[in-house]
């Protein structure tokens, strides 16, 4: 604020927008099967989900792509690349939640196996789920990747950032300033779908939440 109690234009109120974009259809996630990091390629569905999706997005005229290093993510930014023309930077930060042992089970067997650490995790408790990542820990190395990113924008600027549901998840958390045990109440992305960030006054605000076709049921590691 200026002497003259005007407010000054400053980085906070620039104006960029983060545009948090869940990779398409995978086998695993018509199984219901756990992910994480395993690295599972894109099915003919869920290319076809990025291309529609990638037709819509290039509207937006994004400045920057940025992806998770995992298959599905890149694959599915590479269709926006072909429409922009610009290259996409592979961060592994962006990796969906590591989960130990859970990886590869479907959600009826991580139930049965591992029903209390579910329970708490759906409480909001901190779990490592399978004996992996806290959802803290995926906060700390994702959300510094899409700051950093960010800061490079030009002024009003968008960035693309294609990743995984469990991660944009805890990075939409971490940059809203929430507290981690309510980041569950932020409901999960359908396959290529995204969710809006824009830069105000007072920070990061969520412009829109899953955005990009009429509701589907959620397919994926948000189990």
């Amino acid at each position: 604020m200026s002497a003259t109690g005007e407010v000054t234009a400053g980085k906070p109120g620039r104006g960029r927008r983060v545009i948090l974009w869940r990779h398409g259809q995978t086998a695993w996630n018509v199984e219901r099967r756990f992910q994480g990091s395993t690295d599972v390629e894109l099915t003919g569905t869920g290319v076809a989900q990025a291309r529609r999706a990638a037709g819509l997005l290039v509207h937006l005229r994004p400045d920057a792509i940025v992806a998770s290093d995992l298959v599905r993510a890149a694959n599915t930014a590479a269709e926006l690349s072909v429409l922009t023309g610009l290259e996409v930077t592979l961060e592994e930060g962006l990796r969906e939640t590591y989960a130990g042992v859970w990886q590869g089970l479907t959600h009826d067997e991580i139930i049965a196996r591992y029903g209390d650490e579910y329970a708490a995790w759906k409480r909001g408790e901190p779990v490592r789920r399978g004996g992996g990542e806290l959802e803290t820990e995926v906060a700390d190395r994702a959300a510094p990747v899409v700051l950093r990113h960010a800061e490079k924008l030009p002024e009003d600027g968008t960035l693309v950032v294609v990743s995984h549901g469990g991660t944009i998840r805890t990075t939409i958390g971490r940059l809203l300033g929430l507290e981690p045990h309510s980041w569950e109440s932020l409901g999960g992305l359908t396959n290529c779908c995204w969710s809006v960030l824009g830069e105000g006054a007072r920070g990061w605000r969520l412009l829109e939440h899953n955005a990009g076709t009429l509701p589907e049921p959620v397919l994926g590691d948000d189990v």
